[in-house]
């Protein structure tokens, strides 16, 4: 999955042009993530490009940024319990320490992690867990993709 909508995650999500998007929400774009150690990790983007923070959203358009955060946070628990029986439980967090862009990270977290690690923030994973082959999407994720996909239609529909 190389290209240039890396470069513009939200502008190409847009135009239709990221391959990563999994819905379009009410304020955001519920996408997968690009490495997938924590199988369903998931991420919501605001769907202004030049939104930084939360608060640089009027209240209705941030309730509404928060809400697609839950859905999509339910989506992927409900999909993961359905996928891996020793999936425990989802991390949710707002960061913005590296992308200029509102988003929200969805991370799975299961029993068969390693134990320094179940407990600790995903960001403490070593580094070469971010870089390892099979843990890049690729098609072998369209299963997880489209039990995701089905979840957020379920709830929303």
């Amino acid at each position: 999955m190389t290209g240039e909508w890396r470069k513009d995650r939200i502008g190409a999500a847009l135009k239709g042009e990221n391959p990563t998007v999994l819905r379009r929400l009410t304020a955001g774009f519920a996408v997968i993530g690009d490495v997938q150690f924590l199988p369903g990790y998931s991420v919501l983007l605001v769907d202004e490009p030049d939104v930084q923070r939360l608060t640089d959203l009027p209240r209705g358009r941030r309730l509404a940024f928060l809400s697609d955060m839950e859905q999509l946070g339910e989506a992927v628990e409900r999909a993961c319990r359905r996928l891996d029986p020793a999936f425990r439980r989802i991390n949710m967090e707002i960061l913005g320490n590296k992308d200029p862009f509102l988003h929200a990270h969805v991370w799975p977290r299961y029993a068969w992690e390693p134990a320094d690690a179940a407990g600790a923030p995903v960001w403490l994973y070593p580094p070469d867990r971010w870089n390892e082959e099979q843990s890049r999407l690729g098609p072998r994720h369209n299963a997880l993709r489209e039990a995701i996909s089905s979840e957020l239609d379920r709830l929303r529909a």
